[in-house]
């Protein structure tokens, strides 16, 4: 999949993932892609839930060996 900017929030804990992902998708334009990397187990329930919250798109998870990506669509 083909995205814009990158975050890589591996190492972080929950709230650290969203939050910074919220912070990123500020400065993003609308239907930007940003790909999110994480090892928080609670993010699997803690990103679906902030994509849901705040109208961005979670276009795509995927596991990556001890990693999770997750690629949000900037809201429209």
């Amino acid at each position: 999949m083909k995205w814009d900017q990158e975050l890589d929030a591996a190492g972080l804990l929950c709230p650290l993932p969203v939050l910074k992902a919220r912070k990123r998708l500020q400065s993003m334009k609308a239907g930007q892609v940003l790909r999110l990397v994480a090892t928080d187990p609670a993010a699997v329930v803690d990103v679906p839930f902030f994509c849901q919250e705040s109208g961005h798109s979670l276009l795509a998870t995927a596991d990556e060996g001890e990693t999770q990506v997750y690629y949000l669509r900037h809201k429209d």
